[in-house]
């Protein structure tokens, strides 16, 4: 039987991340494991780098980046038990290879995403980042159905 040692739960900002934590609780609670809870953010914009574009747009790109990453650790705080080890991570990037990178990185043996229910058109027609990282990913994926909001 397989062991997990280290779950990493990709999060979006949204009401579902309860549900997420909840199964990734669970499996390291069984298992002994770390959940590394990863939100990944939009990278820059080509325009604002080191030494170009207006500071007044980096400052406030800056300020979005700490209040995604301290939403991020209250997640972790909330729905994460003191009894499991956690961290919490915010990485800028292209979503999908950002995941799978990261996951590489801290040796991740599962993957948990949530998965939003669409129609028939939109499925045919866009490729979700669920099903992208199902698509790439080495490591078990666990997606949880994500009911959207009416």
């Amino acid at each position: 039987m397989k062991t997990f040692k280290n779950i990493l739960v990709a999060v979006d900002f949204n009401e579902a991340v309860g549900e997420l934590m909840s199964y990734a609780e669970s499996i390291a609670e069984k298992f002994g494991a770390k959940i590394w809870v990863v939100h990944v953010a939009a990278p820059d914009p080509d325009f604002v780098g080191f030494d170009t574009g207006p500071q007044y747009i980096r400052d406030m790109r800056a300020d979005e980046l700490r209040d995604e990453h301290k939403e991020l650790q209250q997640i972790r705080d909330m729905f994460i038990g003191k009894n499991i080890e956690s961290d919490a991570l915010l990485i800028q990037g292209s979503t999908v290879e950002t995941v799978l990178e990261e996951a590489k990185k801290l040796k991740a043996d599962m993957l948990i995403v949530g998965t939003h229910t669409h129609s028939f058109f939109y499925n045919l027609f866009a490729e979700s980042v669920s099903v992208e990282l199902f698509k790439n990913s080495e490591i078990p994926v666990l997606s949880i159905p994500i009911e959207e909001e009416k």
